[in-house]
C-alpha cells in the first residue's frame, strides 16, 4: 500500500482572508458540510479569538462535524489558545494549530521589543520558549496539536530544525512548514522538507505538513515537491483562494497525486467527484468567480474547440484528456430548470450544488425562482446561486426594499422613488442623481437615514442573453467597518438597489442592534 497524504483544508480560515470576502456562521457551516462530503481529513474552521462571529462559527462546526478533524488557529498567545479550547470543546476530533514566526525577518519585525530579548540570539531563544509554552498549553486542551513555523521558507535551516525539535518534544504531532510569502521554488522547498527529515532528531513522532502560498505562481508545485520529499499532509484551499495571490489549490494537488500516482506513489482519501460541486459552492459563497481556464474545475477544463482536438477526442478521449470529467464531478447530462420544474426538481438541483435549505427557505427561494423562470427560457446553476445570495441572509433584515420606481432618459433628470420598511415603519423618499443608480442610492440613504461610503460597485451578467440576471456587488464602508452587499435581478437598477440595501443590513448586523434614533 502507498502512503496516505492527509488533506488539510483551510478555505474557511486562510481562504476567507482573501481581500473583499467575508463568511458568516451560516455560510461557514454550509461549506464545512460540503468539505466533509469531499472527504478532507482536516477542516481549519477559523481563528476563534479574532472575533465573536468567528468563535461562533468554529464552535458550530466543531459541534456538528463527525468525520474530519476540526482545527482552530491561534498565535503563540495564551488568550488565543484558550479561545480555541473553548470553541473546540464539543468537537469529536479537535486540533489546535498554534505557532510563531521563525525567519529573521519575522522575529525582528514582530518581536523587536526588548522584552523578547536585546540581541537576535536572545530573541531566537525566547521564540523557542514561547513555542514550547504554546504547544504545552494547547495540549492541555486537546490531544492533537499542530505547530506552524511561520515563514519557514525564508528561515535559517539550523534554527528551524531547533524550533521543530522543541515543538515536537513539547507535544506537537504535526509540524507545518509554511512558505508564508510564496518565496520558495520547488527544488528549494523540497530540499527544505528533506532537510527536516534528516536533521530533526524526533521527526519520526510527527507528520510534516506543507502550506504554500502562490505569490510566484508555484504554490501547487511547491506542495508537490514537499510530498516527494516526505511531507504527508498538504494544506490548501478550494479554488486556491486566500491572502494576496492565494494558497495551493487543493483540487489541483489531489488530482496531480491521483493522475500521476505512478510518479508520486501516494494516495489521498478525497472523493474527487465532489470537486466541481465544492468549487461552485465556495465560488458562490465568497463571490469569487472561477476563471474558465482554471485547472480541474474551470468551465473550460474539459472543453474542446479546435477541430483537431475534437476529432481526436471523439475517436479516443485519452488523446487530449488525462482525466475524465466525471472523476471531478462534471456530468455529461443535466436537468434543464424551467418554470415547470417544480419544488422537487429545484430542491434536487440545490442539494446537488451543496445547499441544504429548510422548507421555509425553499418556499422563499422557489417563489423567486418562478419569477426568474418566467422571464428566461432556462435557469442555470449560476442563476440559482445569485437567487440564494439575494434571498437568504445571515443578518437580521433591518431594511427591506418594498417599492422602487425610477425615471431616466437622454433628456430627463434621473429620478428615483424608494419605499423601505424600517423596523415596523414604512418610509418613502425621492431623489435625483447623475444617473438612475446614483438617484436610487441617494433615495435609499434619505429613507434609511444612514450614510455609508460606496467604495466599490461591480455589475455582471450571471448568464448570457438579454434576459440574463444581473448581479450587483457593492462594497460599503461606515465607521471603519467594510461590508459586501449583493443583489440580483433581471433589472440591473433593481439589482443595484437590492445590493445597497443588503450592504446596509450587513453594516447593521456588524454594529449590533440599530440605535433607537436610527429607527425613528
Amino acid at each position: 500500500m502507498s502512503d496516505k497524504v492527509a488533506i488539510f483544508d483551510t478555505t474557511l480560515r486562510d481562504g476567507e482572508q482573501a481581500a473583499g470576502t467575508r463568511l458568516g456562521r451560516r455560510e461557514k457551516l454550509t461549506i464545512a458540510r460540503q468539505l466533509a462530503r469531499l472527504g478532507v481529513d482536516v477542516i481549519e474552521a477559523g481563528y476563534p479569538n479574532s472575533s465573536p462571529e468567528d468563535f461562533a462559527a468554529v464552535e458550530a462546526i466543531a459541534e456538528e462535524m463527525d468525520g474530519p478533524v476540526v482545527c482552530a488557529l491561534s498565535r503563540a498567545v495564551a488568550s488565543d489558545i484558550e479561545a480555541c479550547g473553548r470553541a473546540l470543546a464539543k468537537a469529536r476530533r479537535p486540533r489546535i494549530h498554534t505557532g510563531i514566526g521563525v525567519s529573521a525577518i519575522h522575529i525582528l519585525g514582530k518581536f523587536g521589543d526588548v522584552k523578547y530579548g536585546r540581541t537576535v540570539e536572545e530573541k531566537k531563544a525566547r521564540m523557542i520558549e514561547m513555542a514550547v509554552e504554546a504547544v504545552r498549553l494547547a495540549r492541555s486542551h486537546v490531544d492533537e496539536v499542530e505547530f506552524y513555523a511561520e515563514d519557514a521558507g525564508r528561515a535559517e535551516p539550523a534554527y528551524l530544525y531547533e524550533m521543530l525539535t522543541a515543538a515536537i518534544e513539547a507535544g506537537a504531532s504535526v509540524v507545518n512548514i509554511p512558505d508564508t510569502t510564496g518565496y520558495a521554488v520547488p527544488e528549494q522547498y523540497g530540499a527544505l522538507i528533506r532537510g527536516i527529515r534528516e536533521h530533526v532528531s524526533n521527526i519520526g513522532r510527527a507528520t510534516i505538513s506543507v502550506h504554500c502560498h502562490n505569490d510566484l505562481g508555484m504554490a501547487v508545485s511547491n506542495a508537490l515537491a514537499g510530498v516527494v520529499n516526505g511531507a504527508r499532509q498538504v494544506e490548501g484551499t478550494i479554488n486556491g483562494i486566500g491572502e494576496r495571490a492565494g494558497n495551493a489549490a487543493l483540487e489541483e494537488v489531489v488530482m496531480a497525486l491521483r493522475t500521476r500516482a505512478d510518479y508520486f506513489g501516494v494516495h489521498t482519501g478525497i472523493h474527487t467527484r465532489e470537486f466541481s460541486r465544492t468549487s461552485r459552492l465556495v465560488s458562490d459563497m465568497l463571490g469569487m468567480a472561477v476563471p474558465g481556464n482554471k485547472a480541474i474545475v474551470g468551465a473550460n477544463a474539459f472543453a474542446h474547440s479546435s477541430g483537431i482536438h475534437v476529432d481526436g477526442v471523439l475517436k479516443n478521449r485519452e488523446t487530449y484528456e488525462i482525466m475524465r470529467p466525471e472523476d471531478v464531478g462534471f456530468e455529461q447530462s443535466h436537468v434543464v430548470l424551467t418554470a415547470r420544474t417544480g419544488r422537487a426538481g429545484l430542491r434536487d438541483r440545490l442539494e446537488k450544488l451543496g445547499y441544504a435549505l429548510t422548507q421555509e427557505e425553499l418556499d422563499q427561494t422557489y417563489q423567486r425562482f418562478l419569477i426568474v423562470a418566467d422571464k428566461k427560457q432556462e435557469v442555470f446553476d449560476e442563476d440559482l446561486a445569485a437567487i440564494l445570495n439575494d434571498e437568504l441572509h445571515s443578518e437580521p433584515e433591518v431594511y427591506h426594499l418594498d417599492y422602487l420606481h425610477f425615471y431616466s432618459g437622454t433628456s430627463a433628470i434621473p429620478t428615483a422613488t424608494v419605499r423601505l420598511k424600517v423596523g415596523d415603519e414604512m418610509r418613502e423618499s425621492a431623489a435625483t442623481g447623475d444617473g438612475p443608480v446614483d438617484a436610487v442610492y441617494k433615495a435609499i440613504e434619505a429613507v434609511a437615514r444612514r450614510q455609508a461610503k460606496l467604495v466599490k460597485y461591480d455589475i455582471r451578467a450571471v448568464t448570457s442573453g438579454t434576459e440574463a440576471l444581473g448581479e450587483v456587488t457593492v462594497h460599503l464602508e461606515s465607521g471603519g467597518r467594510r461590508v459586501t452587499g449583493r443583489g440580483a435581478s433581471t433589472d440591473v437598477i433593481e439589482a443595484s438597489a437590492k445590493a445597497y440595501v443588503d450592504g446596509l443590513n450587513r453594516l447593521a448586523g456588524l454594529g449590533g442592534r440599530m440605535a433607537a434614533d436610527e429607527l425613528r
